[in-house]
């Protein structure tokens, strides 16, 4: 969605940065609240701005969680787009859940906007989820079925080994708390996701009969 600002204008550098600082305060104050626990007051007072100010470049509080929601999901879904059917299966799966871990790593406020949206009854994402997002797993659902039967992995549904990946990597943004509480100090440092990656690696790759 292009902010309000920018589709009267051409945005001047001091207007791009105050989207991207309405943007930055907004994903804290929604990965926290949530969007029906969020206000645009909330949202104007971490990014140090006036209410109407923040209204001048987004008009409501719905168009700034649109356009976080447009961000987000472009960074969420890219690891995903990349599946290629002409590259090795055991290689693609790897790459793919290392990525994943690198953006629950990276991103964890982003995770947690997504899981409370979706939480909440997807009411603003319910069109992308049937839309783009479905689309896309439908396409890469091909793929892994075409590994399948040129005999390169093990036969199981493709959706839900997708669910599967999704939910054991995004474990370690949304749950971080618990993860570093159970592992304790001397396993709770950055190289809990390194050893979250040589695990999952291990689940999968033996589970779907790859090397």
């Amino acid at each position: 969605m292009t902010p309000r600002a920018g589709r009267t204008q051409r945005r001047t550098r001091i207007q791009e940065a105050k989207e991207e600082l309405i943007l930055e305060a907004a994903l804290d104050v929604f990965s926290a609240n949530g969007f029906r626990g969020a206000t645009v007051d909330q949202i104007a007072e971490a990014a140090g701005m006036s209410k109407p100010n923040v209204l001048y470049y987004f008009r409501s509080k719905e168009a700034v969680f649109t356009a976080l929601v447009a961000r987000v999901m472009d960074i969420w879904l890219d690891p995903l787009r990349v599946f290629d059917v002409d590259k090795d299966p055991a290689s693609e799966i790897r790459s793919y859940i290392r990525r994943k871990l690198e953006m629950a790593r990276d991103y964890p406020r982003e995770s947690r906007l997504f899981a409370n949206e979706v939480l909440q009854g997807a009411p603003n994402t319910e069109a992308f989820l049937k839309g783009e997002l479905k689309d896309l797993v439908d396409e890469k659902a091909k793929v892994i079925r075409a590994w399948q039967d040129a005999g390169k992995l093990r036969r199981v549904d493709p959706y839900h080994l997708i669910f599967s990946i999704w939910a054991t990597t995004q474990h370690y943004a949304d749950f971080d708390v618990q993860v570093r509480a159970v592992l304790g100090e001397g396993l709770s440092g950055e190289g809990r996701f390194e050893d979250a990656a040589r695990y999952l690696e291990t689940l999968f790759i033996n589970g779907l009969g790859m090397r």
